[in-house]
């Protein structure tokens, strides 16, 4: 071991008559420590945000969406799911719907819906992976009742369970001629993605079923579009409306859902300099830790200098004292960051009102870059910290220190 790793370490370790200094060093550790866990956490919960929020807003909509012109109609769903799927080749499914407004009725209640039918075969929504109750089934029978999935918020305001059966009104019927159709339905499955927004709304039942109930015969009233990259989506919506003309038009699920997006663009801008901030605070603790050891060792500085010791040993002897405290504060800040996310994700100790964060639990997302950079950040900002007291200390003069004390 050199005289530089066995000097920077005896400074670290208290001695009889110095546990102050190693109070200190255990302090600016413990500063990095929480700084470093508390930028990759805090980055963690943002892309837990985004990722749930784009994941559940897709699954129940779509990458893009070809509605038609003040709600018309869409004739000739088979002709043109083909036509898209041949043409456009950064789509991966195209899923015909109708979704309409309607009124639901219990024994004990009723309530507005937005009822959309869909193709058992060709559905592309990721609601079957929220389901809480009964299943996913859709598929007609024939002399049966219609099947209906719902929200469980939405079941739970009318008082039914999987099994029950319930009334649709189709009210946009009614607007239109002055007459409503009616259908009964039974609920085979009750869903929960944690977004108030699509559990106390969306109810889903098969596509003819829909069809019947809002008289539209063989038209639809949309398609749902899943694509190989979303970032393609807006020039996919522009390819759609060209290709099956008026009415069609087609939306991105970031123009559908502008403010949202916003929201989560905003929130994440100004984190990143906050917590900055955090990591810079941490690390100038390590420049008051080493400037009062340079000012407490200032005789033995004096010494190894007079001993033949260089300034640049003399340098290296602090700078990897700050070195020591930062991958050592780095080090624990990482353990600790996913030891916590870890734990959210695994017990979800930390839940949020749907109703307003659009999902139930606090969301993480672990990724390596989040560890990679926020280490990065941290020691080369501990480097840097650890330069001022070290450049102090090498340019002590032997005679002036050894007469310090």
């Amino acid at each position: 071991m050199g005289y530089v790793a066995f000097i920077a370490g005896r400074y670290l370790r208290s001695g009889r008559n110095d546990g102050f200094f190693s109070f200190i060093t255990a302090i600016a550790t413990l500063g990095v420590m929480l700084g470093t866990a508390t930028l990759i956490i805090a980055l963690s919960v943002l892309g837990g945000f985004e990722r749930d929020i784009t994941e559940k807003v897709v699954g129940f909509t779509s990458h893009v969406q070809v509605l038609g012109f003040q709600n018309q109609p869409l004739a000739h769903p088979e002709e043109n799911t083909w036509l898209m799927e041949r043409k456009i080749p950064e789509i991966r499914s195209v899923a015909p719907f109708v979704a309409r407004e309607a009124l639901i009725r219990s024994k004990e209640g009723v309530d507005g819906i937005l009822l959309k039918g869909v193709d058992p075969l060709r559905d592309n929504s990721t609601t079957r992976r929220y389901l809480v109750a009964g299943k996913y089934d859709l598929d007609k029978e024939q002399g049966g009742l219609a099947k209906l999935v719902l929200g469980k918020k939405l079941a739970a305001k009318l008082a039914i369970d999987v099994g029950d059966r319930v009334t649709v009104f189709g009210i946009s019927r009614l607007m239109e001629q002055g007459q409503a159709r009616v259908m009964r339905f039974r609920v085979t499955g009750l869903y929960e993605s944690g977004m108030a927004e699509y559990d106390d709304v969306y109810a889903f039942t098969d596509l003819s079923d829909a069809q019947t109930l809002f008289q539209l015969g063989d038209a639809v009233t949309g398609y749902d579009l899943l694509l190989t990259h979303v970032d393609s989506a807006s020039a996919v919506a522009g390819e759609v409306q060209d290709l099956l003309g008026y009415p069609h038009y087609g939306r991105t699920v970031f123009e559908t859902y502008r403010n949202l997006f916003s929201w989560i663009d905003l929130q994440k801008r100004p984190v990143p300099i906050i917590l900055g901030l955090i990591i810079i605070v941490a690390t100038v603790n390590i420049i008051g830790t080493l400037l009062m050891m340079v000012l407490d060792k200032t005789r033995e500085i004096g010494v190894l200098a007079a001993m033949g010791a260089s300034p640049w040993g003399i340098t290296r002897i602090f700078i990897r004292q700050g070195m020591t405290i930062g991958v050592a504060g780095t080090a624990l800040g990482n353990a600790l960051a996913f030891a916590l996310c870890y734990a959210q994700m695994e017990f979800r100790f930390l839940s949020l009102p749907s109703d307003i964060y659009f999902m139930t639990s606090v969301p993480i997302l672990l990724r390596p870059e989040y560890f990679l950079l926020v280490s990065g950040a941290t020691l080369l900002l501990c480097l840097v910290s650890s330069l001022l007291p070290a450049r102090l200390a090498s340019r002590l003069h032997p005679v002036s220190a050894i007469r310090f004390s």
